[in-house]
């Protein structure tokens, strides 16, 4: 099961760093996230989403390669396979975007774009879902960010302890606990 944990920052860019530094923490193995989601509210108060994985770009690929051999196969059937291939690849990357498009995969937008209108302007959230983590080795990583849980769907103790680790109250121990 995937939990659930937004953060807020006071600027507008801290949420793109944090992100930044999880997805290298997710090549040493150290977290694993299921979907994440910057949102920015700028200095007008319009807030701006920005998704770790494009799903437009996801489905083309995939349609591509699918229509790719289809159309092969059923261009040998009729004695043209390079036909077949050009012409079901096209079709399958057309309705791979369009499928992607369509889809919303792990957060919820709405309850994203709802939350984000709360975010004051000039500041940032970072919306995770994370199915797997080592807490002690990630919030070791992050001593000097300061941020505020907004949401979350950690037990009580475990939100305590994150939000500590995030105000700097407990930054001679962040390993204290784990969440």
């Amino acid at each position: 099961m995937s939990d659930l944990i937004v953060v807020g920052f006071d600027t507008p860019d801290e949420a793109d760093k944090v992100l930044v530094k999880l997805a290298g923490l997710k090549k040493e193995y150290l977290i694993d996230l299921e979907d994440a989601v910057v949102v920015v509210r700028d200095a007008e108060g319009k807030v701006h989403l920005k998704q770790s994985l494009n799903l437009t770009a996801v489905g083309a690929t995939s349609g591509l390669l699918s229509g790719s051999i289809w159309g092969g196969l059923v261009g040998l059937l009729f004695l043209n396979p390079l036909a077949g291939f050009a012409i079901g690849g096209a079709l399958g990357a057309g309705a791979g975007a369009l499928s992607g498009s369509l889809t919303d995969y792990g957060i919820d937008d709405e309850f994203i774009k709802s939350l984000g209108n709360t975010i004051p302007n000039n500041s940032s959230a970072l919306f995770i879902l994370v199915r797997k983590v080592q807490p002690e080795k990630v919030l070791a990583e992050f001593p000097n960010v300061r941020g505020r849980v907004l949401k979350t769907s950690l037990s009580p103790e475990q939100e305590q302890k994150l939000q500590a680790a995030l105000s700097g109250a407990n930054a001679a121990s962040p390993t204290a606990g784990s969440f």
